[in-house]
């Protein structure tokens, strides 16, 4: 029976969605999938349940088979021919007195292009590079400017959580990230704590973004004052997750009060 797997394209590549009738294949397994060009390999990282995909999705990669030990071998001398290729690339940038940062050289499965990513602030023109290092290496090149972020999740790393960076691991695209998300879930405005190692906002701001907005929607403002069983009050804390409310009243009593859909529970 077929499958939906989500697969991270070699180390450094895009993570898309592939049916799959590969038996007994595992979270963390190398497989052979259908690429743009002939094909290519990926890690899978998760299998997804019927229930979680798009039934609009129309889905037309395909995973082709677990990555056998000759295609695990071809895999490892790609990496090493991957890292030859990075240090020719980057000594011919600094020749050509590019300005540009390489972070990446990547072999695509069947050795017949190499991909270079760099990051810039600005356009580079790199024809004439492309044009050397297609000499060298007898294959296609590729050059992908990336930005921060990217470069952040093609070198991976552990996040403020303890756990791997989700740019590294699952995301399929960076969403829009701004600082309203961190105050509408009352996070101390501190680049330390609401940046990623990338320099930018924490992705995962945005993963619960509207269920706080939809909650705070549904209770009082701190500084309002509201009418409760013990006369008026006025908001001093909120609890958006417990929807909690500290109110002080007139004879500065400090009371909770729970909301539920925006009415005090007595």
């Amino acid at each position: 029976m077929d499958e939906v797997l989500l697969i991270k394209l070699r180390e450094s590549g895009a993570v898309n969605k592939y049916i799959s009738h590969i038996e007994g294949v595992k979270i963390g397994n190398k497989v052979i999938v259908e690429a743009e060009r002939g094909i290519d390999y990926g890690v899978v990282i998760n299998k997804l349940a019927p229930g979680n995909i798009n039934p609009k999705l129309k889905l037309t990669k395909k995973a082709i088979r677990k990555a056998s030990p000759e295609d695990l071998a071809r895999i490892e001398n790609n990496k090493n021919k991957s890292r030859r290729a990075f240090r020719i690339c980057e000594r011919k940038i600094k020749e050509y007195k590019l300005d540009m940062k390489l972070i990446q050289a990547e072999y695509s499965f069947d050795g017949s292009k190499i991909l270079f990513y760099f990051v810039s602030e600005k356009r580079v023109d790199f024809r004439e590079l492309v044009k050397e290092l297609a000499k060298i290496f007898k294959v296609r090149i590729e050059m992908r400017q990336v930005g921060v972020r990217d470069e952040t999740r093609i070198f991976g790393g552990i996040g403020l959580c303890g756990r791997e960076l989700c740019c590294a691991s699952f995301l399929k695209r960076f969403n829009a990230v701004s600082i309203k998300m961190a105050k509408e879930q009352k996070l101390m405005p501190l680049p330390a704590k609401i940046s990623g190692i990338c320099g930018r906002l924490l992705c995962c701001l945005s993963y619960e973004y509207k269920t706080y907005q939809a909650i705070n929607r549904t209770l009082p403002k701190e500084g309002q004052v509201i009418n409760t069983s013990k006369g008026k009050a006025k908001v001093i804390e909120v609890n958006t997750l417990k929807q909690e409310v500290k109110a002080e009243t007139d004879d500065k009593k400090i009371i909770k009060l729970n909301y539920q859909n925006g009415v005090i529970q007595r």
